[in-house]
């Protein structure tokens, strides 16, 4: 998937960047994705922004959801990601709904232990997933634009590596040996999802 509107009018200049999440992981991942080009990534937690309830069927449409609530709380162009694991022989679960497997507080090791489990309970011998990322930037005019990455690979068990966050100790990238928990943040930062995702916006959105 590229971008929502056929061909996007508008550049990110570098600057402030708003980043509409409350996911920590997420802005740091996207601070190490955007400060080399000169911007400066701001969350709506630190800006005390409200975090929207997350009710879109797509990784875009909850993208577009949160990065609308943070533009319109702001009057600032926002920026914001919606990602997950979608394991095939869960049918694509959890997808979309990846953090609330974590429950509240969230705790991932309870959702990798739920999705091995689930995966047990399918009888398939089929440990194939992907990671998910769409990337949102909506501006104050009304311009909307969405950038999707995925990145293929294997789930592993038990899981293996403190780095990363969220089910990246489970996950191990195709043509890896090491999951995304065990990774150099740099070297998986190269290659994520978001990192996919990233780039297409890159391409498209600066100047």
């Amino acid at each position: 998937m590229a971008v929502y509107s056929a061909e996007s009018s508008q550049r990110l200049t570098p600057g402030r960047l708003l980043a509409a999440t409350h996911n920590a992981g997420k802005v740091d991942e996207l601070k190490a994705l955007f400060e080399p080009h000169g911007f400066q990534v701001v969350s709506a937690l630190e800006l005390g922004l409200d975090e929207p309830e997350e009710t879109e069927a797509t990784f875009a449409g909850n993208a577009l959801l949160k990065a609308r609530a943070a533009m319109k709380a702001t009057g600032l162009p926002a920026l914001s990601d919606d990602s997950g694991l979608a394991v095939t022989a869960l049918d694509g679960a959890p997808g979309i709904y990846s953090a609330r497997w974590a429950g509240e507080p969230r705790d991932f090791y309870r959702a990798m232990q739920r999705v091995e489990a689930e995966l047990a309970a399918s009888g398939s011998a089929d440990r194939s997933a992907r990671f998910v990322c769409a990337l949102a930037v909506v501006w104050p005019d009304g311009q909307e634009d969405v950038f999707e990455g995925e990145v293929e690979g294997t789930l592993v068990w038990p899981p293996r590596g403190t780095r990363g966050f969220g089910y990246d100790p489970v996950f191990v990238a195709t043509g890896e040996t090491i999951t995304f928990g065990e990774m150099d943040p740099e070297r998986k930062h190269a290659m994520s999802h978001r990192a996919v995702a990233v780039a297409k916006l890159r391409a498209a959105l600066l100047t």
